[in-house]
């Protein structure tokens, strides 16, 4: 039985500002230098910690493609059961991608990070709703038909020789001393809300109501009264 040849399907989930985007940028680029046709997408995620970014890389043999006449046709987005490698760059990450079923057991080799940053849902939680890592190590490995697992951020840090929480630290305390600083050297007094309005004639604004139901009755306190007696009839 002839079987149509399929390319090499990669999915890198990874967090913003992790370099998920290079990475799938170099798989092209190695792809692309050792005879293949390559094409990768990205799947936004949502902000906050709630779920990473979907880089999707495809790898055709160009040769193939030449003796078929054509050039094939790569998706946008990964299959459930239908991905080769998957690459995750933090552990709930992993867990993430065997839900949706990109991770297999006849087919996905799944590599991803131990380390990890929690998720708004653990945070929120009442109490300790942090997720098991041993158990999330274990239902990887039964999913995937091969599991590689490291600390890819002790790694990264260990490369750089610089912990990178604190490179990305230094770098916000730069741009923030430079845009808060200023070249004048005279020197900047508030003037006060009251004087602000009578030197522009606006009218003064109105006092602050003493609660937030105030305003939908007929009258209220001028000044906050004691709980037993909280309106004037």
């Amino acid at each position: 039985m002839t079987t149509t040849p399929q390319p090499i399907k990669i999915a890198i989930l990874a967090m913003g500002g992790e370099g998920g985007g290079v990475l799938a940028d170099w798989i092209v680029d190695l792809g692309e230098h050792n005879g293949y046709i390559a094409q990768t997408t990205s799947v936004p995620g949502v902000a906050q910690r709630t779920g990473a970014t979907i880089y999707y890389v495809e790898l055709f043999p160009a040769e193939q493609a030449r003796r078929d006449g054509g050039r094939p046709v790569l998706a946008l987005m990964p299959l459930p059961g239908d991905v080769d490698v998957v690459l995750a760059s933090e552990l709930m990450e992993a867990g993430r991608a065997v839900q949706r079923g990109l991770v297999t057991p006849e087919r996905t080799t799944l590599i991803a990070s131990t380390h990890r940053v929690y998720a708004i849902a653990e945070k929120t939680a009442m109490g300790d709703g942090r997720v098991d890592d041993a158990e999330l190590l274990a239902h990887a490995a039964r999913a995937a038909k091969r599991f590689v697992r490291f600390d890819m951020a002790a790694a990264a840090e260990a490369t750089l020789a610089w912990p990178t929480r604190a490179v990305v630290w230094a770098i916000w305390r730069c741009r923030l001393v430079r845009s808060t600083s200023s070249s004048s050297t005279s020197v900047m007094r508030p003037t006060p809300a009251a004087a602000r309005y009578s030197a522009t004639g606006e009218p003064r604004p109105p006092a602050p109501i003493t609660s937030a139901c105030a305003a939908a009755r007929r009258s209220w306190p001028s000044m906050p009264n004691s709980s037993s007696r909280m309106w004037r009839e």
